[in-house]
């Protein structure tokens, strides 16, 4: 059952690329809501999983948030929450997007936004809100400094397994690859946890989630300390997966150092996009090469890269087995693509590690 009820998710105009990758996660998977439609017109009248990976999900995509609405009221679905989708550079909240949100405002639908751009601050749609009897959820505000943990050394104390899920840029599927990795683990009769440290994971109901880009800087270790020390403690899993965020190396999202100098993983899962040139929505920053981000990675964590998830970004499908294959051993490390391959092979590489079977 969800925690807060059936959701609309607003992808407009961006669905299916970089900056859809909050919706993508929603589709995917949540345990927030029951996602029961996607607004975006460019794939109206298809179902959101075929787009997003040629999976039926059962989410019917449409053209306008009224289209959408009117469609769940007519089947019976109740709606509770407006979920903006968009996860735009910088975080900025686009005009279009606001309009989207003032009138699902209107329709009386709760709003929730993972931006920079303080949907809740907006005295227009504060009001509307309050006239209303709803809410508007700004994921990434900055909590209160008195709930804010300083790094204290506890996470020394977590006995269980650490894997770090880290990537060679953004927007490459680490979380995704995170949930994929717990699902296989669990499978496999392991107790697994997942560590989320973005909106999209919190928005997909993560028990123990942070938000590193809402937190004050002096704050980042700890926080991340505290979340994995908590799952530990109140789980007593035998691995605890962290999702990674940015990348070492990319110029406007550089991620991961924290978690490898806070979260103290004991081994680390790469996710990387073989076709992809350059850092994502950075022309001319070339990405650096497989190997030279995983020697930072051990050079900067002390601990091993033990291997790879490959992102199938701008690769056709009958190609994926030959370029996992070829990654894997470009590194001389096991890889798979998870999203058509699962995380079976991620498993076995981490049995070593597990101190139960």
């Amino acid at each position: 059952m969800a925690l807060d009820g059936n959701a609309i998710v607003y992808c407009e105009g961006f669905f299916g690329t970089t900056n859809g990758k909050t919706a993508h996660g929603l589709i995917r998977r949540t345990r927030r809501y029951d996602v029961v439609a996607l607004v975006d017109s460019r794939h109206a009248g298809m179902d959101a999983g075929m787009v997003l990976d040629g999976k039926k999900y059962n989410i019917p995509t449409y053209a306008s948030l009224d289209e959408a609405y009117n469609a769940c009221q007519k089947a019976g679905k109740s709606i509770k929450y407006f979920v903006n989708g968009i996860t735009p550079d910088g975080g900025k909240v686009s005009a279009e997007t606001r309009l989207a949100a003032k009138r699902a405002l209107e329709l009386g639908l709760n709003v929730d936004s993972g931006t920079h751009d303080f949907l809740s601050e907006d005295p227009e749609l504060a009001e509307l809100a309050l006239e209303k009897g709803v809410k508007i959820r700004d994921v990434r505000k900055p909590p209160a400094r008195k709930d804010l943990h300083f790094f204290s050394g506890k996470i020394e104390e977590v006995k269980c397994l650490k894997v770090a899920l880290l990537g060679t840029d953004s927007a490459v599927g680490k979380r995704t690859t995170a949930w994929i990795l717990v699902d296989a683990l669990e499978k496999a009769g392991f107790k697994a946890e997942m560590v989320g440290t973005g909106q999209t994971a919190w928005m997909q109901g993560a028990k123990y989630a942070i938000i590193l880009d809402s937190l004050i800087n002096d704050f980042v270790s700890g926080e991340i300390e505290h979340a994995v020390w908590s799952c530990w403690k109140d789980e007593n899993p035998d691995v605890i997966v962290i999702e990674g965020q940015g990348s070492l190396m990319n110029p406007a999202y550089p991620g991961g150092f924290e978690i490898l100098a806070a979260g103290r993983p004991d081994v680390v899962i790469m996710q990387h996009p073989p076709a992809r040139k350059e850092y994502d929505g950075f022309p001319g920053y070339i990405l650096h090469p497989l190997d030279v981000q995983i020697e930072a990675v051990e050079l900067l964590g002390g601990k091993p890269v033990i291997g790879i998830a490959v992102n199938n970004e701008d690769i056709a499908p009958e190609d994926i087995p030959r370029v996992v294959e070829e990654t894997g051993k470009s590194v001389n490390l096991p890889a798979i693509e998870p999203l058509t391959q699962g995380a079976d092979v991620l498993v076995e590489a981490l049995r070593p590690y597990l101190k139960r079977k």
